[in-house]
């Protein structure tokens, strides 16, 4: 029978330190609720005593969540401990989280103390906290770089003063997996009373190691892992929710379970980068965009033929609608022949798709990118003359101390339709007039501008992703006016609502 680990997650208060990243209350308010869908177990709401907004914080997410503990952070200080328990008077289930650094580094240079008074504070701190609730964890800051003999002493002193959650964390991120393994294990073994508490890891990733240490951590007996969304926090982030929780799912032989809903991660991934302003590297793990791409054409072919063979998971697992096959120059003639049965272009004539195929090649050694646009071009189909939805025109009125107006003319499978509009810039401006053409519920998603060429008579190339309907469409547009390329984009996503799905 598998064992339970469960998930708590810091993305509102260790994940927020991030320079830039700061949330207000409602959007605070927002992402806890999709940690609850998500499934966590342990929502850490902020640290009441820094300031009146994360006071208020603690207190609103204390109303809004349900299920899920929601935890506040303190210092081993007694007015800290009095704001958290008076923030978290609402919550359902709560949680004390109090602690003292315990390496040399901090007891020499931070607090200017001994290991005796060190051990004396914690214990101080449990004990108070426990008076106001329950369910206290105790954090032993840098306990990476604490010497695990001290550790010990420590863990077994809050313990028997009624902690129940011992937070191990890698503060600096500076231990190497086996390390931080051996660090838990040593804790696991030497510490009297230890089954009485759930030992909880805390990594950074200062040296790239978080989720190594984490999984270090819960193989040799820790039962809980503080992560967030995307691994975002202090310096060089923390532990990845999504790396835990997808690692778990692959790997069923550690025979240990989460409660997370995993067709929740992207989605997730998505509102707290969106809302904190921080993109996600195309890389990452899980959650970047490229982590479900193909572009070289033995995977494409593989993956064509089967998933199984360049996927260890299901897109739709994570929230995706499916794995991404993106034309390059190493792109094989099956990633070009499944490209073109998408786009409704059948080949049969083999001597045909390596015309094609050729073509295609040459193109692909000029352009980072090869666009739908370009493929329906190498196989002698226009696919704007195809398009139920044309720009007939567009005029725009804009300029400095003025609001911008925007014209439009659009033909719908030849029917004329006319709109005019104000926005904020002339770009918005055009999107709100073609909004009122096409009466459709759409959220633009993604909007990025790229110069082709160089000079004043550049051509700029928009991508943009436009939302609809519980589906994110793709569009490109190109012109030497950026405003027309930006209503092309739109116009190109339009046409794919019914054809790409």
């Amino acid at each position: 029978m598998s064992e339970r680990l469960f998930i708590f997650d810091t993305t509102l208060r260790d994940g927020e330190q991030v320079p830039g990243c700061q949330l207000n209350t409602v959007e605070k308010i927002e992402v806890a609720k999709q940690l609850e869908r998500l499934g966590v177990d342990v929502i850490e709401a902020g640290f009441p005593v820094s300031s009146p907004g994360d006071f208020n914080s603690v207190v609103e997410i204390s109303k809004a969540v349900t299920w899920p503990a929601v935890c506040a952070l303190t210092r081993a200080v007694e007015k800290d401990i009095d704001a958290a328990a008076e923030a978290l008077s609402h919550a359902k289930r709560k949680r004390i989280h109090t602690g003292i650094g315990t390496s040399d580094q901090h007891i020499r240079y931070k607090f200017n103390s001994t290991r005796e008074e060190i051990i004396e504070r914690a214990v101080a701190a449990v004990k108070y906290a426990k008076r106001y609730v329950e369910d206290v964890e105790f954090y032993a800051e840098d306990a990476g770089r604490t010497d695990n003999e001290y550790l010990a002493r420590v863990v077994e002193a809050v313990i028997k003063a009624g902690a129940t959650v011992v937070n191990i964390p890698d503060t600096t991120g500076y231990c190497l997996p086996w390390e931080y393994g051996a660090k838990i294990k040593y804790l696991m073994e030497h510490v009297e009373g230890i089954d009485r508490a759930v030992i909880s890891t805390h990594c950074h990733n200062d040296l790239g190691m978080a989720t190594a240490n984490t999984l270090a951590g819960i193989t040799n007996g820790a039962r809980q892992v503080e992560v967030t969304v995307n691994g975002i926090g202090e310096r060089a982030g923390n532990t990845s929710l999504e790396e835990i929780a997808m690692i778990l799912k692959c790997h069923k032989g550690l025979g240990i379970d989460t409660n997370v809903n995993t067709a929740w991660i992207c989605p997730a991934s998505r509102m707290v980068s969106s809302l904190m302003n921080m993109p996600v590297q195309a890389n990452k793990a899980i959650v970047g965009r490229n982590a479900f791409a193909h572009s070289s054409g033995i995977h494409q072919d593989g993956v064509l033929k089967n998933a199984d063979t360049y996927e260890i998971i299901n897109p739709k697992d994570v929230g995706l609608d499916d794995s991404s096959i993106v034309l390059t120059a190493r792109s094989g003639r099956a990633a070009l022949r499944h490209r073109l049965g998408v786009l409704g272009v059948k080949i049969t004539d083999e001597g045909r798709l390596d015309d094609i195929y050729r073509n295609f090649l040459k193109l692909a050694d000029r352009k980072k990118e090869i666009h739908d646009d370009d493929i329906l071009m190498l196989a002698g189909t226009d696919r704007a003359g195809a398009h139920a939805v044309k720009l007939d025109f567009l005029q725009v009125t804009t300029g400095m101390g003025v609001r911008s107006v925007a014209s439009i003319g659009i033909d719908i499978s030849g029917q004329k339709f006319e709109e005019a509009s104000t926005g904020n810039g002339p770009v918005d401006a055009a999107i709100r007039a073609l909004k009122k053409i096409i009466q459709k519920r759409m959220t633009l998603k993604e909007f990025t501008i790229q110069a082709i060429s160089k000079g004043s008579d550049d051509v700029g190339k928009v991508h943009m992703q436009v939302e609809y309907d519980g589906n994110v469409y793709y569009g490109f547009g190109a012109n030497t006016d950026i405003v027309t390329a930006s209503v092309e984009a739109y116009i190109d996503c339009i046409n794919k609502f019914k054809t790409d799905r």
